[in-house]
């Protein structure tokens, strides 16, 4: 009784909220206070998953002895992938994995509608499986958390679909910049990985959410960067040479990260029993955590280890490579360079909910700081001490250039890693690494690692306003299916009883099996409908013709008005993929929905 009027004053308590905000205030005034709002709720939801994902991790790894390996991590992230599985699947009832690719999905296909479960749900799961060690990344699931809020929202207020795009922006930048403290890298976030076109009011609304969500963050964990950094070794000309071979490297480590993680996540698809992905997955991963603790959660230790030049020993802790010097620890990293992304994709291939945002700033890291350790050994030394490499700094280069990489966001990774440790004095080779890596990969890649899988299949919003358009609308909404149609068997006198009861012009010719066999126009038998004599004497047959082309179901949009153009026609039926006649859909249907999809996604 009591949680019943709990729920009813709540819910008066919104409506009140509501009806003030909608009062006298204009849409922009609206969005911006409800920008505001999003960024409270998501800065607040990301200090709540850092908190337990560190609360559970000190928990149940501060006994550990650093000089010796310990057999619990073959255990915890097991059971973190079975808590986080278990409770997607009977609490949640709901595939919550791949966030930041939902969200893609959610602006091309449903009109940035996310559901409401995903403001607190993926907060759950993802500090459950990072929490016990899986070999994942919190960003992902905050970033679906925000973008949730934002949606809810922007359904309450009835917001137009490109405000609502807006709020879904405004959500996913709060996020970023909250668990980051770096308010630029979540404006930039969203128009790199989302790829968001705004104009400045929208901008202004990122900026908005992204600066609250920052300050609430700072207001609950201080004002400190993420990461402690101090800059010894400045930017000169003589490694500029390092710097674009820094690049290029972490372009081909990130094309490796993407595709074998491709490889690795098809191969978990192919299984159909949850148990025998979670066996499979907790085994892969227990076992690469127990040899290289490393990979243990986030990895952020491992990051402040190495931009503060910890000591061999202090990396390699827990692990058979401990006093293994410098020679064991370069050998270390390079396995954990390996096979970082087997237990990455272990972790959510068993149940698990994470992301690649970590993982990426992990391996980046350590691909940074291994080709410094290399070049100083080798071409450091022969062309002289001031072409030197310091492996602290190309630790954060290689962040900045696996994140450009792996989601293609140069500008993200930039901003992110200045932020991230205060290392503004660093723009210049941050700026050549992440440059370098994105044209390295987009050689071999031209989609980043979340957009891959619905560019695939033609679902990818962009910045290219006619692909966005016909990505934003739906080939099954063009669908005219009010047609009469007409049979093999049909003599005229039947095709002009067919006609006089249709308002169209054009008529599909089935066959008993609704098989499309070909198509009729009205001027191909206007000058014999009067003729009563010749009723009996012609028959569909005499006047069909195969259309110009066939529609599946399937197609895309940007399939249909490519065949528009390549045949000149005006209607081109529809068939579903047994070949059964559907509908028709109309080039001046397919005009007018797209003009007004352009001017929504156009408009204020």
């Amino acid at each position: 009784m009591k949680t019943t009027t709990f729920l009813r004053n709540e819910a008066k308590w919104l409506n009140a909220v509501t009806d003030w905000i909608k009062g006298d205030h204009t849409q922009k005034q609206i969005v911006l206070m409800l920008s505001l709002t999003v960024g409270v709720c998501s800065g607040l939801a990301a200090v709540l998953l850092k908190w337990l994902v560190d609360s559970i991790k000190v928990l149940l790894t501060q006994h550990f002895d650093l000089n010796e390996t310990n057999g619990l991590y073959l255990i915890y992230p097991a059971i973190g992938i079975l808590l986080a599985g278990l409770f997607v699947r009977f609490i949640v009832k709901d595939d919550i994995s791949h966030g930041v690719t939902k969200i893609l999905y959610a602006i091309s296909r449903k009109r940035a509608r996310i559901k409401r479960h995903n403001r607190w749900t993926s907060i759950i799961a993802s500090a459950l499986t990072i929490g016990f060690g899986g070999s994942v990344g919190a960003e992902a699931p905050i970033v679906l958390t925000g973008s949730a809020f934002g949606s809810d929202l922007g359904k309450r207020f009835h917001l137009p679909p490109n405000m609502l795009m807006l709020m879904v922006g405004c959500g996913a930048a709060g996020a970023v910049a909250a668990i980051f403290k770096a308010p630029i890298a979540g404006l930039m976030f969203v128009l790199e990985v989302l790829m968001l076109d705004l104009t400045m009011s929208s901008l202004l609304s990122l900026l908005v959410a992204s600066l609250t969500a920052v300050c609430v963050s700072y207001a609950l964990t201080g004002t400190q960067p993420m990461f402690d950094f101090h800059l010894e070794k400045a930017f000169t000309i003589d490694i500029i040479p390092g710097c674009i071979l820094l690049g290029v490297a972490c372009g081909l480590v990130s094309l490796y990260f993407t595709r074998t993680m491709n490889w690795f996540e098809r191969i978990f698809g192919k299984m159909k029993s949850p148990w025998v992905k979670f066996v499979i997955g907790a085994i892969i991963l227990g076992v690469l955590i127990f040899f290289f603790p490393a990979m243990y959660g986030e990895g952020y230790d491992v990051i402040r280890q190495m931009i503060n030049e910890a000591k061999p020993d202090e990396i390699m802790h827990n692990t058979l490579f401990y006093g293994g010097g410098e020679s064991g620890l370069l050998m270390y990293l390079g396995l954990v360079l390996l096979l970082k992304v087997f237990a990455s994709t272990a972790t959510n291939g068993g149940g698990g909910c994470g992301g690649v945002f970590a993982p990426s700033l992990f391996l980046g890291s350590i691909a940074g700081f291994m080709f410094a350790s290399v070049w100083d050994a080798t071409l450091g030394l022969s062309l002289g001490s001031a072409c030197f490499l310091s492996p602290k700094n190309c630790a954060l280069y290689g962040m900045a250039g696996l994140m450009s990489g792996v989601m293609h966001a140069p500008l993200t990774g930039i901003f992110l890693i200045a932020e991230l440790t205060g290392g503004y004095d660093l723009f210049v080779p941050l700026m050549m690494v992440s440059v370098a890596a994105y044209l390295t990969i987009q050689t071999f890649e031209p989609h980043s690692i979340y957009a891959m899988r619905l560019a695939r299949k033609g679902e990818l919003l962009t910045h290219d306003k006619d692909q966005a358009v016909l990505t934003l609308l739906n080939l099954d909404s063009q669908i005219e299916r009010d047609y009469k149609p007409m049979s093999t068997n049909m003599d005229l006198a039947q095709m002009v009883q067919v006609v006089v009861k249709s308002h169209r012009n054009i008529f599909p010719v089935i066959d008993q099996n609704d098989h499309l066999v070909g198509v009729i126009t009205l001027d191909s038998i206007r000058k014999y409908m009067f003729r009563t004599e010749l009723y009996h004497q012609y028959t569909v047959r005499s006047f069909m013709k195969d259309p110009p082309a066939l529609l599946c179901t399937t197609d895309t949009p940007k399939v249909a008005t490519d065949k528009f153009d390549e045949t000149n026609a005006w209607n081109l039926p529809v068939v579903n993929e047994e070949g059964k006649f559907i509908g028709f859909v109309s080039r001046s249907g397919l005009f007018n929905s797209y003009r007004s999809v352009l001017q929504d996604i156009a408009s204020e």
